[in-house]
C-alpha cells in the first residue's frame, strides 16, 4: 500500500488533534488523506476510517511508528524516513555549525525552491506582529543552534504543573522546521507556537487580533528566560547569554516646576534631590524618535522627517538627560552602557498612546546596515573592557500602515550567501541593502563583530 501514500496532502504543523474526537491521546496520521485519526484499535476512528475509505498506511505522531490497518501491523521501511523527518527533524551538531556557511537552495516536494531558514510564515489571521518577531529570533545563530538541538533543553527541570515550558518546546520545534532542508513546503504554519503563545501570556496575544512586535518581543524573551530556568540576578540562560548588556541609569528628582526660584534652590541642596545611580541589565534598547512635525511644506505634501541612528542612539551617551513626568513627581535620566552584548536589539518607539488614541510617528532613521560602532557610548573604564564595538544588522522588522492594524514585515541576513531577503506571511523576495534603510524600521537585531570579519559581504 506504499504507493497510496499521498506527500502534498501532508501537513504536520497544526495541532496533534483527533479529527473527530479532538483528543491529543494516541493520535494516527492516515498518509492517504493526511487527516488525524484517535487509536488504531477494533472500533478506534482510525480504524473505522481504513475500513471506511480503504487508506491503510497510518503515522503513529508520538512514536513515529508506521502502521497497516485494519490488518494492525507495523510497517518498517526505509522509504518512509523523509516523512518522519518532516515531522519531527533533527540535527546532528556537524549540520548545525555549517548552516551559516551553505547557500544550498532546497527542493520541496511541490518543486518550489528555497533557502532553509528563509522561509515565509502563515500569517492564520493577524498574528503578523508574532510571525516577524519569531522569524528574526530564527535569525540568530546562537539562539538558534541552541533550540536546534533539542538535548540542550530537555533535561530542564520545571515544578508539576508549570505549562511555560511549552513555550520552549514548541519554539525549538519551529526552528527546525524553519531550518529544516527537507521540507515538503517552502513555507511554515507557525500554529502549534502560536497556540502556547496564547495560552502562556493568558490570551494577552492572540492570533485574530493585531498586536504590538516589541510588546511580544519583550514578552517572549522574559518568557523563554524564566523558562529555561532563568532568574533576574543569578542564573543565565541562552536568552541572556545572547542579548542581555547592562547600563547605568541616573536618576535626579526635580522640584515641582510651579515654586518659587528660591525654593527650588532649596529644594535641591536636600539628599532626596541629589543624583541617584541604579545598575541595570537590559534585553533590547528602546530609542526615541524626535517629534513629527506637523506643518506641511509649500507644496502641501507632508515633509516624512529623517534622523539619523547616532542622533537617537545620544540617549545612551551617559550625558544626555532626559525629563521623566509622572502624575506627582519629575525626574531627570540620563543612561550610561557598561556592557554591549553579542546581538543588540533595537526597538525604535513608533507609537505614543495618549487618552483617546494611539499615534505613530513615521520618522525615517538613517542608519548604515555594517559597521556602526558604539564604543563612544561606553564610559572610558568600559571601553577598555571591550575589545569590540562594532555592530551589523541582521534583522530589520518593519511596520507599515496605521498604528492599530497596519502590517508587519521584515528583512533578513541570510549568513551563507550574504544576502538580505525580504520576508511577508508567506512571500519572501530578495532585496537590495540599500531599500532596507528607507522603511520605517520598529525593531532592529545588530550582531557583534568579532575579529575575523572585517571584510563581510553584502556591505
Amino acid at each position: 500500500y506504499l504507493d497510496t501514500i499521498n506527500k502534498s496532502v501532508l501537513d504536520f504543523d497544526f495541532e496533534k488533534l483527533c479529527s473527530i474526537s479532538l483528543s491529543h491521546i494516541n493520535v494516527y496520521a492516515c498518509l492517504v488523506c493526511g487527516k488525524y485519526f484517535q487509536g488504531r484499535g477494533l472500533k478506534s476512528h482510525a480504524y473505522i476510517h481504513s475500513v471506511q475509505l480503504s487508506h491503510h498506511v497510518f503515522l503513529n505522531l508520538h512514536t513515529l511508528k508506521f502502521y497497516c490497518l485494519p490488518d494492525n501491523y507495523e510497517i518498517i521501511d526505509s522509504s518512509l524516513e523523509d516523512i518522519t523527518y518532516v515531522l519531527k527533524p533533527t540535527f546532528t551538531a556537524q549540520h548545525i555549525a555549517h548552516l551559516d556557511k551553505q547557500a544550498k537552495l532546497s527542493r520541496a516536494y511541490d518543486g518550489t525552491t528555497y533557502l532553509p531558514g528563509i522561509v515565509g510564515l502563515n500569517n492564520i489571521k493577524a498574528n503578523d506582529y508574532a510571525n516577524a518577531v519569531l522569524q528574526a529570533l530564527s535569525n540568530v545563530p546562537p539562539l538558534r543552534n541552541y533550540f536546534l538541538e533539542e538535548e540542550n533543553y530537555r533535561h530542564i527541570q520545571r515544578p508539576p504543573g508549570d505549562i511555560m515550558f511549552l513555550l520552549v518546546q514548541r519554539f525549538g520545534e519551529l526552528m527546525r522546521k524553519l531550518w529544516n532542508p527537507r521540507n515538503f513546503k517552502a513555507h511554515v504554519s507557525p500554529h502549534e507556537m502560536l497556540q502556547a503563545v496564547v495560552l502562556c501570556s493568558k490570551k494577552n496575544f492572540q492570533i485574530t487580533k493585531q498586536g504590538d512586535g516589541v510588546e511580544f518581543l519583550s514578552w517572549f524573551l522574559n518568557a523563554l528566560h524564566a523558562a529555561l530556568g532563568g532568574t533576574k540576578r543569578k542564573k543565565k540562560t541562552i536568552v541572556t547569554d545572547v542579548f542581555q548588556g547592562s547600563m547605568r541609569i541616573f536618576t535626579k528628582k526635580l522640584p515641582h516646576p510651579d515654586l518659587p526660584a528660591e525654593e527650588k534652590a532649596q529644594l535641591l541642596q536636600n539628599s532626596e534631590y541629589q543624583e541617584r545611580m541604579v545598575e541595570s541589565t537590559f534585553l533590547y534598547l528602546t530609542l526615541d524618535l524626535p517629534t513629527a512635525p506637523l506643518y506641511k511644506d509649500e507644496k502641501e505634501q507632508l515633509i516624512i522627517p529623517q534622523v539619523p541612528l547616532f542622533s537617537i542612539l545620544a540617549k545612551f551617551n551617559g550625558s544626555t538627560e532626559k525629563e521623566y513626568k509622572t502624575y506627582k513627581e519629575n525626574f531627570l535620566k540620563r543612561f550610561q552602557l557598561t556592557r554591549l552584548p553579542p546581538y543588540l536589539i533595537f526597538c525604535i518607539k513608533r507609537f505614543t498612546k495618549n487618552n483617546f488614541f494611539v499615534e505613530k510617528n513615521p520618522t525615517i532613521v538613517n542608519f548604515p546596515i555594517t559597521n556602526v560602532d558604539l564604543r563612544e557610548y561606553l564610559s572610558e573604564e568600559v571601553q577598555a573592557a571591550h575589545s569590540h564595538t562594532t555592530y551589523d544588522l541582521i534583522a530589520n522588522i518593519v511596520h507599515d500602515g496605521k498604528p492599530s492594524e497596519g502590517s508587519y514585515r521584515i528583512h533578513v541576513l541570510h549568513h551563507g550567501t550574504g544576502k538580505w531577503y525580504e520576508l511577508q506571511d508567506l512571500q519572501v523576495t530578495d532585496i537590495l541593502p540599500q531599500m532596507i534603510t528607507l522603511s520605517e524600521a520598529y525593531i532592529q537585531i545588530w550582531k557583534r563583530r568579532e575579529e575575523d570579519e572585517t571584510n563581510q559581504q553584502g556591505a
